[in-house]
């Protein structure tokens, strides 16, 4: 069984896209397909078992929301 999902994050401006999509993109890289497009990154997870597939997401999820804080903390 092929099991595959796409998934966006949007933000605020093209420079905290370029960030995250520079920071994550080394991690991801052989597991996910991913495209930055202006304050999007769009990914695109395939995987043949479920269990893998949700542990990619839930690892891409995990890691966006460390990079984010660190976004956010570095402009206060």
């Amino acid at each position: 069984m092929k099991i595959s999902g796409d998934l966006q994050f949007i933000y605020k401006s093209e420079d905290d896209a370029k960030l995250v999509y520079e920071s994550l993109e080394v991690d991801n890289e052989n597991y996910l397909e991913s495209e930055l497009n202006d304050k999007s990154i769009d990914y695109q997870i395939n995987s043949e078992k479920l269990g893998t597939f949700l542990a990619t997401v839930d690892d891409l999820i995990a890691s966006e929301i460390v990079v984010e804080k660190i976004i956010d903390k570095t402009k206060q």
